[in-house]
């Protein structure tokens, strides 16, 4: 691919995040769970936009999985285990401007699956 092909599609999907975080916002008791996936890894975290701060926060990169769907399970499950350490068993997902299909769905799906209502 092209950089200006590129470039585009970067805009394009900044465009889709702004769009989407227009209507949602975190709480301390519901707080938004962001996902950002790179081609080798995930990063997921809930934020509370109230104070601007980070409530808990998985790395794909630590825990030593890849970016797919079976790695994105294990990420969900071990950040519900953090969620639920903190007390919150509910929260609004921001897929950050990606679309609702492959990775993104199966960890918003997984967290669901390990108790985390969203």
């Amino acid at each position: 691919m092209t950089a200006k092909v590129l470039k585009r599609k970067l805009a394009l999907r900044l465009k889709r995040k702004r769009r989407v975080r227009a209507k949602i916002s975190g709480c301390p008791v519901c707080p938004r769970i962001s996902i950002f996936k790179s081609n080798r890894t995930i990063y997921v975290q809930a934020i509370n936009d109230v104070t601007a701060t980070t409530i808990a926060a998985a790395s794909g990169k630590t825990l030593g999985i890849k970016a797919n769907k079976d790695g994105a399970v294990v990420l969900a499950k071990e950040f519900a285990a953090a969620l639920k350490a903190k007390g919150i068993e509910t929260g609004v997902f921001d897929r950050n401007g990606y679309l609702y299909h492959g990775v993104v769905a199966a960890f918003a799906d997984a967290l669901r699956e390990n108790g985390i209502k969203l």
